[in-house]
């Protein structure tokens, strides 16, 4: 079968204008959902962010967030140098929004706070830590894997 150049420009475009329709299609079926809803107001205070990491540098012991065992609690030991501890704990899931979940510094006694996993999605997690204390605000974030 012999096909001329009129056939075959046609072929050649509907199999353009169909391979356009299956894109769109396919970008429609996409997450664009961002990061952070307030990424413009997250921008502003950056520089409270970086005051609060080189506060944080500055301590002579950082931050401790471990986790001994896996399956087990994971803990937050805060440095006794700094003082009694308030703010927040956040854990962040960066591959499902849902999952995230804040909790209010409160370590015991011993100056470590301790969060159970059970429940929790199996994964790569970010536990970001902003907490006072002492007149001084401290930030510190870390991956752990459940």
């Amino acid at each position: 079968m012999k096909i001329n150049w009129g056939t075959g420009i046609a072929i050649f475009f509907s199999v353009f204008v169909l391979s356009l329709v299956y894109q769109v299609y396919r970008s429609t079926q996409y997450d664009h959902s961002l990061v952070s809803d307030q990424y413009y107001a997250d921008d502003l205070r950056y520089q409270e962010h970086y005051d609060k990491l080189a506060n944080a540098q500055s301590l002579e012991k950082d931050l401790q967030i471990r986790q001994p065992k896996p399956g087990e609690t994971i803990e937050i030991a805060f440095p006794a140098q700094a003082g009694e501890a308030k703010g927040e704990i956040y854990f962040f899931c960066p591959a499902d929004k849902s999952a995230d979940f804040r909790l209010p510094v409160k370590p015991m006694g011993d100056g470590v706070q301790r969060v159970p996993v059970e429940g929790l999605r199996p994964g790569l997690w970010k536990v970001k830590v902003d907490w006072e204390a002492g007149g001084k605000s401290y930030y510190k974030e870390q991956d752990i894997r459940l």
